[in-house]
């Protein structure tokens, strides 16, 4: 499922369920040009809020598990979206495809831990951890655009 910012990819995740639980497949090869080269796992306690940032390069591949409130503003100057934003709650586990330029932030609206799985097309630092972070942040900016409203 595509959504008015170009470029975003948002779905929730199938689940196959059976008496031990679910699973999910987050991304496969042969659905997706995007080629993760790593992954973490992060964990945000209820009410925080990560971002806003962008990467300048990088394609994150998020999987967002448990209630969560996901900004994101189209940063892109050549997109045919430019400026436009997309605010997304998700209840069930889900995915979010986000290009680089696209500005991001989550906020966990749930009661208890929210956890999220990336998977980027670049390694953090680059390889050995040895290059620029490629990423631009607007948390400390009291100047950005890029504002969660709630």
């Amino acid at each position: 499922m595509r959504y008015k910012v170009e470029g975003l990819l948002i779905k929730e995740l199938s689940l196959f369920k059976d008496n031990r639980g679910w699973l999910g497949e987050i991304i496969r090869e042969d659905e997706s040009e995007i080629k993760p080269v790593m992954s973490y796992l992060s964990m945000t306690n209820p009410g925080l809020v990560r971002g806003p940032h962008e990467h300048k390069e990088q394609t994150d591949v998020f999987c967002f598990i448990g209630r969560f409130r996901v900004y994101l503003w189209d940063n892109r100057k050549t997109s045919a979206t430019y400026r436009e934003s997309k605010t997304i709650d998700t209840d069930v586990p889900t995915v979010v495809i986000v290009p680089p330029g696209i500005v991001h932030a989550y906020r966990n609206t749930g009661d208890g831990e929210g956890i999220v799985i990336n998977l980027p097309d670049r390694l953090y630092k680059g390889w050995g951890k040895k290059e620029p972070v490629d990423e631009v942040r607007y948390e400390e900016d009291p100047l950005s655009p890029f504002r969660m409203n709630e």
